[in-house]
């Protein structure tokens, strides 16, 4: 081959190198275009879900503020529970040294009445006991 031929072949490898370049680049636009596309349209979908994830974090804090807030009612009632058994406990106290004690006046009222029995033994009166003795059975059909 003649140095013409080697010009042209030298001049067409050029072109194709600058054919492939120009091709390359303009892929990588198209290419770069499409990514900001796709992530634009990422970035208007997180924007949209955006909304839903705040009202989901909206829902749950009201959630948290209300379970706190039965927590609290909670504690209050069971502080209230309490209280009441402690007082009932101590009425409870206080009925059952007063049931003694009218128990006791009761019984004493019993010992100073004479037409109230008593069940007192008869040597404390100063009698002595009835002892019953057996006696003989006369009759045989007993």
């Amino acid at each position: 081959m003649d140095v013409t031929g080697w010009i042209i072949v030298a001049i067409v490898v050029v072109l194709v190198i600058v054919a492939a370049v120009m091709l390359s680049r303009q892929r990588g636009t198209r290419r770069a275009e499409a990514e900001r596309a796709k992530a634009q349209k990422i970035r208007e979908q997180a924007a949209l879900d955006q909304v839903e994830v705040q009202r989901r974090e909206a829902e749950a804090a009201r959630l948290d503020a209300q379970a706190r807030l039965a927590q609290a009612e909670a504690d209050a009632r069971a502080a209230d529970a309490a209280a009441l058994q402690n007082e009932a406990r101590a009425r409870s106290a206080e009925a059952t040294g007063a049931r003694s004690e009218l128990d006791d006046r009761l019984s004493t009222a019993d010992r100073i009445d004479p037409d109230v029995p008593t069940e007192q033994p008869s040597t404390a009166r100063g009698v002595d006991p009835v002892v019953p003795t057996e006696q003989p059975r006369t009759d045989p059909r007993v």
